[in-house]
């Protein structure tokens, strides 16, 4: 599960985070799909993430890149719909 500023969203095991939240109509700025970038780099205020292949970006504690993580369990991003 991930949850946002707009509600609770049902992942499914084979996505992404970032493709969790676009399935829900909610508008990341990406640009790479691979953890290369760093463009969508979201704050991550409780829950874990697992990256199948460590990405190129940097990432601190506290953040995620929606577009190549897979929720642990339940998550909680700082994040909302844009114009919501």
């Amino acid at each position: 599960m991930v949850h946002t500023q707009d509600g609770v969203l049902a992942a499914h095991p084979e996505e992404s985070v970032l493709e969790t939240l676009e399935r829900h109509g909610h508008c990341v700025e990406f640009q790479c799909r691979s953890g290369y970038c760093g463009a969508c780099r979201t704050p991550l205020l409780s829950g874990q993430v697992h990256y199948p292949h460590v990405p190129l970006a940097f990432v601190s504690q506290g953040e995620c890149l929606p577009c190549c993580c897979h929720p642990v369990g339940t998550i909680r991003l700082d994040i909302q719909k844009r114009g919501g």
